[in-house]
């Protein structure tokens, strides 16, 4: 409980940038959420005409007051939705979003299932006869001249 009182401190700390994020985006942080539809990069790094036309349009709805959500349902309904750089959270667009975290989870469990089968199917070390007290003396008064 109390490891996850600080996650949960820092979410609520973070929740009023996230709607403030939502209600009031900047064209910088869009630029960065938005493909050009002829060089296929985000719009902060394209300079071609298309870009720079999708960066006006931005700007004259961020002007007008529009939220995130609504700027990018407009560039959707315009240009489809490969306009986003990044997949919708619903629908199909959830599969490339739980993919490469079902990936990461598989390879751990492969991974820890391996280590395991290696660890439990290496052979013990045999003991070996015995030594007999006389040579068992002889190796602890050895050792013991070394150690001191």
């Amino acid at each position: 409980m109390k490891r996850l009182f600080p996650i949960v401190l820092v979410a609520l700390l973070l929740a009023p940038v996230a709607r403030a994020s939502e209600r009031h985006p900047t064209l910088a942080e869009l630029e960065g959420e938005v493909m050009c539809p002829v060089c296929e990069t985000t719009l902060d790094l394209s300079n071609s005409p298309a870009a720079q036309q999708i960066k006006r349009l931005i700007a004259t709805r961020i002007a007008a007051g529009d939220t995130k959500t609504q700027i990018k349902d407009r560039l959707v309904a315009e240009y489809g939705s490969a306009i986003l750089a990044a997949p919708p959270h619903k629908g199909f667009g959830l599969v490339a979003w739980w993919l490469p975290v079902a990936g990461i989870v598989a390879a751990a469990v492969a991974l820890g299932l391996g280590a395991w089968r290696w660890a439990r199917a290496r052979e013990p070390v045999p003991a070996g006869p015995p030594l007999d007290s006389a040579l068992e003396r002889r190796v602890d008064d050895e050792l013991r001249r070394f150690e001191g």
